[in-house]
């Protein structure tokens, strides 16, 4: 009777003690899962890492402080696109709004989709770095050998004329990189002729489309 008993005992143990280690499973995966938003929530607030804001317009006060932002472009080995900046700095007063265009060319003879991250640096700057328009806003469709020019609207907030620890900042450089979409289809082989046989060459040479470019809202 007492083994008997001391048996079920053992069978209850082993059974909380089981569902003690799938709850705590459960949890660590939910954590996981959540922990990218989160992480991604905490960047933008606080500007961590360099993450610019977004804001829906430029402030209307101007101040006499200039910065010269710089614009840096870098592409995916898996993304067969050529991408670059159209022009390599301005520079404009705190709080003054700001437009730069890349452009894109797709290198392949079939439809190729991508996503940009981003950054500035020097990383303390981030949380005063505002776009209110912006290409990296949405994943991005070229065509075959299509070129694109994209745009992005964005401004220093006027609030680190009061951040003492932001006062040696003279120079911000706003940096781009494009990855293939993780949905792309298209083969990640080299660069090919587009579909009338011009070679690489002609792809870059070739006019980019009229406008800013798909998903650039400018």
């Amino acid at each position: 009777m007492t083994q008997k008993s001391d048996a079920k005992r053992g069978a209850t143990r082993n059974l909380r003690t089981g569902l003690a280690l799938s709850l705590l499973v459960c949890t660590m995966t939910g954590l996981a899962f959540a922990s990218v938003p989160l992480y991604r929530l905490f960047c933008q607030v606080t500007g961590y890492g360099g993450t610019t804001q977004v804001a829906e317009t430029a402030p209307e006060w101007v101040s006499e402080r200039l910065i010269t932002v710089r614009f840096n472009a870098d592409v995916n080995p898996k993304l067969p696109w050529h991408f670059q900046p159209l022009e390599r700095a301005i520079t404009l007063r705190v709080g003054e709004p700001g437009l730069a265009f890349y452009r894109a060319v797709n290198l392949t003879d079939r439809t190729v989709s991508g996503t940009a991250t981003f950054n500035v640096t020097p990383l303390k700057a981030g949380q005063y770095f505002n776009k209110t328009q912006c290409f990296c806003f949405d994943e991005q469709h070229l065509e075959a050998g299509e070129a694109v020019e994209m745009g992005v609207s964005f401004f220093i907030d006027p609030a680190i004329l009061e951040d003492r620890n932001l006062d040696d900042v003279t120079t911000v450089t706003l940096s781009y990189t494009f990855f293939r979409s993780l949905d792309d289809e298209a083969d990640a082989g080299p660069p090919a002729a587009d579909a009338d046989g011009r070679s690489l060459a002609s792809l870059l040479a070739r006019p980019a489309a009229a406008g800013p470019g798909k998903g650039s809202d400018l």
